[in-house]
Parts: structure tokens; sequence; C-alpha cells
């Protein structure tokens, strides 16, 4: 019974020195296993090897639009679950978080007469047109809207059909076709969704214009 007392000294003893061993191997002796450590709690951010995150500009774009130019970004809803987005100058001016979007045509032009001929037709010499569809942007179109649309510089809309995705960028009194505009058709064989094509993403710099005196 008396040796119990320096049996539990000489077993603390012992404990306390295969402790202190485990941790000087793994933290700070040699061939130490400090650096796998490290790996395993170290995250890619702190990495030296870790790339930097890419820098993003107006409206998300991977760089800067040059002088005299606007940064825009179009997204295309995406089936009839998902609305479209229009940015300009990193201004958000229709997204579904705006509230502010809808199935069919969405036009971003200050304005709030609903009937879309009245709200084309009267536009100004420069006047820029940004439009993304949602679920389905042709059923509701007549030849004049398309016609509408092709004088301000589509080239696809008039082959615009049941749930097709549609982006475009226009303005009143191009003279040519506009570069931006994409379309995808809405084909049971290439459709990403159920019933829908994919959506459609478009960004880019418009250049500004000057109007004539």
């Amino acid at each position: 019974m008396r040796l119990a007392g320096p049996l539990r000294i000489v077993a603390l003893i012992v404990t306390v020195g295969l402790t202190w061993i485990v941790v000087s191997i793994l933290l700070g002796g040699p061939g130490s296993g400090f650096p796998r450590i490290q790996q395993l709690f170290s995250s890619p951010e702190n990495s030296a090897t870790a790339e930097p995150r890419a820098r993003k500009y107006k409206c998300g774009l991977p760089q800067p639009c040059p002088e005299e130019h606007l940064a825009f970004r179009v997204v295309s809803g995406a089936a009839n679950v998902i609305g479209p987005k229009i940015c300009l100058e990193d201004k958000m001016l229709m997204s579904s978080v705006k509230d502010n979007v809808g199935r069919g045509l969405n036009i971003a032009l200050v304005n709030d007469v609903n009937d879309l001929l009245k709200f084309i037709r009267p536009l100004h010499e420069g006047t820029l047109v940004f439009v993304a569809s949602y679920d389905d942007p042709a059923t509701k179109m007549n030849e004049e809207t398309r016609k509408l649309f092709s004088d301000l510089g589509s080239k696809n809309v008039k082959d615009l059909a049941f749930r097709d995705s549609w982006v475009f960028v226009g303005a009143k009194g191009v003279q040519n076709k506009s570069p931006f505009e994409q379309h995808v058709k809405n084909s049971k064989h290439t459709n990403k969704y159920e019933g829908w094509p994919e959506a459609l993403e478009m960004e880019g710099c418009i250049p500004r214009r000057t109007t004539a005196s």
C-alpha cells in the first residue's frame, strides 16, 4: 500500500515525458511533422502558391472598359424559374431582387408604358435598348414589333420563336446590325432545361454615342 504513492508519481512522470516527446516531434524537433499539420489547417487562400483572386470591374467584367465606353452585362432568364438581369455601369437596372422583371421581354428603359409598341416607337435618336428574355419572348410579338427591333440593330428577332432565349443591346438610329446579340433556339434535342434552352449571358463595353449638332 505504501508503494501506491511512488507508483503514481512514476506514472505521472512517464506520461508527461511521453507527451513532451510527441509534442516535440510534431511541432519542433528534427524531422518534425509540423509542416504536414500546417498543411492540414492552412486554407488555399493562405497558401503561398494560391493564385490571387481575379479582380472584377463594373458589372462584374473581367477588365475595365476604355474611356467613353459603358460597361454592361445582360443575362436572360433561366426557364421560367430564374429571372433575367440587366446591369449598366455597375448599376443593376433589372433583376428578380429588384422585383421589376416579368415573363416575356424585359426592356431596360425609363418608361412606365406597358404597351410594347408605344414603349419603343417614341425612342429618341441614340437611345440604348437592353433586352433580356424570360420564359417566352416571342408569342406576343407581331411583325411591327419585330421590325422595330430590327431597326434597333437586331438580326435575330425575325427568327425569334416560342421559348427561345434572347439577349440584345441595340440603339435607335443605328446604321448597322448590333454586335451585342445572342439567340438560342428552343429545341427538345438541345435544351438544357425541360422545355427551355440554356440561359444566355452577354457582357461588354458600348461606346458612348455622340450626337451631331
